[in-house]
């Protein structure tokens, strides 16, 4: 599933947060936010893409979930935070190359061709893996452990990022081919910029085969690249996007150009982005996997470039202006986002407060980022309560009606959305100051489930506001309208 992820380290953040993000970019799916209690958690996992049966533990913990509300491809959990306070998304698809594939081909589902032969599983993916290793691991680095166990046993039918987040640390974890991976350990000053590619740009082979301090990988990883001529670096350089990655003309089309944008709004004195002089251009195949931001970035930062359409650039799709690159990449910000979460696990309040997730449904170009507490066992009606029909009782498909309608009135519309953006930040913040307070002295579920029907109410508000401000701009806009004065 196409999408684009974001990770930052305690130190590169302005409260010494960290937090993993991505945009869940699927086929319009219909969304819901949720906690899950053990007790509903399966201990029976069987998944319907890969007809795979999985055995699961007894001692499952409570977690937020942002599965389809039409389950019938499955859970899709997307991302969520669990009691613990480690937070997870899952996943970003990556590339890889056929040398990759050939030597560990990908595990996929096989149908019985006839009666007398059984159906052979696949292995794991993006529709299970959330929901197989989140309500299990009490730290990030426990979650890369566990899914490499699952991933050398079962194999997966994909080729997938993952990310996982605690107090401490973000790790990063990608797949290689059918059973193998490598992961790394962000670094605590950097951010981590990662479109759909296989993104690791060098990796510590020592540390993985060593005291394993920052870096994992495969047990059998340096004979399987010896073994299938995978490396294709210069002297002695070991880096994992050229063996194990792509370039492809497509690449630099839908994925370095979103990388680009990123690198330029996070460090754009410390490189170069624009211009006969640039270090890094839209299709350039080297733009850095993490960079150190010109300054600590924050929960609005994540959301701005998530919710990026090339603004400010030759490549915004909404330009007026005749620049001849208009709409030549593929935005961020795109019409068929689910969801996008922003992980964040902070460090200066109350341990059950720690875990704060921001949401959008709908394209993120147009779309609110809430903020809302982890530590609780519901999730308001107006997050969770969604169907597959349209609808304005509920935050997925006010956003989704919000960004239809601005799209159609762009350029009489857009501010208002800017307004509405600002607004659910703003007052979502001004409730989690009000409420991080309250949780120094009383930091139960009720506490916190009270926050969260205070958000769910103002983003109610807000976008019920929004809606109908966007809807008569793109009324008035309707190719059908007349006065008498056209005559």
């Amino acid at each position: 599933m196409p999408c684009t992820t974001i990770l930052a380290g305690k130190n590169a953040t302005n409260d010494h947060s960290t937090m993993i993000a991505r945009t869940d970019d699927g086929h319009f799916d219909v969304k819901k936010l949720v906690s899950v209690d053990p007790k509903k958690q399966p201990r029976h996992y069987k998944s319907v893409i890969s007809h795979l049966e999985i055995e699961l533990p007894d001692n499952p913990m409570r977690y937020t979930a942002c599965p389809s509300v039409d389950p019938k491809d499955g859970i899709w959990a997307a991302t969520g935070i669990n009691e613990a306070n480690v937070g997870m998304t899952a996943t970003e698809t990556i590339t890889s190359n056929p040398r990759v594939l050939a030597a560990d081909p990908k595990v996929v589902y096989k149908k019985a061709a006839s009666r007398k032969e059984k159906d052979v599983p696949g292995g794991i993916g993006e529709e299970d893996i959330v929901v197989l290793v989140l309500p299990y691991i009490r730290t990030a680095r426990e979650g890369v452990l566990r899914l490499a166990e699952l991933l050398e046993k079962y194999g997966t039918y994909e080729s997938n990022g993952i990310a996982f987040n605690d107090e401490n640390e973000v790790w990063w974890m990608e797949t290689i081919g059918g059973h193998h991976w490598m992961a790394r350990r962000v670094p605590d000053d950097r951010v981590v910029i990662h479109p759909n590619q296989f993104g690791m740009d060098s990796f510590d082979l020592a540390d993985a085969f060593g005291a394993q301090k920052e870096h994992l990988c495969s047990r059998d990883l340096r004979e399987f690249i010896a073994e299938n001529h995978l490396d294709l670096n210069q002297g002695g350089a070991f880096n994992p996007r050229d063996i194990f990655g792509s370039r492809r003309d497509m690449d630099h089309i839908y994925n370095t150009p979103r990388a680009w944008f990123m690198g330029r709004y996070l460090a754009p004195y410390s490189h170069t982005w624009d211009g006969d002089q640039a270090e890094f251009r839209p299709e350039s195949d080297n733009i850095p996997w993490s960079l150190v931001p010109d300054r600590k970035v924050a929960a609005e930062d994540i959301a701005y470039m998530l919710s990026s359409h090339y603004q400010g650039t030759p490549y915004n799709p909404y330009t007026s202006q005749n620049t001849g690159k208009k709409g030549a990449y593929r935005s961020i910000g795109i019409n068929r986002t689910g969801v996008t979460s922003i992980c964040q696990i902070r460090s200066d309040v109350p341990e059950a407060a720690k875990g704060v997730e921001w949401i959008c449904f709908g394209s993120t170009t147009f779309g609110a980022f809430l903020p809302v507490y982890t530590h609780v066992t519901r999730m308001p009606d107006y997050l969770s309560r969604v169907t597959t029909d349209a609808s304005t009782e509920n935050y997925y498909w006010g956003s989704r009606l919000i960004g239809a309608l601005t799209d159609a009135a762009y350029a009489a519309s857009i501010q208002q959305i800017d307004r509405y953006q600002e607004a659910v930040a703003t007052r979502g913040r001004q409730i989690l100051l009000e409420y991080d307070r309250k949780a120094e002295k009383n930091g139960d579920t009720a506490l916190f489930e009270e926050a969260n029907e205070k958000l769910s109410a103002m983003a109610k508000e807000e976008t019920t506001k929004t809606l109908n401000k966007v809807l008569a701009e793109a009324s008035a806009q309707m190719k059908n309208g007349f006065r008498l004065s056209d005559n």
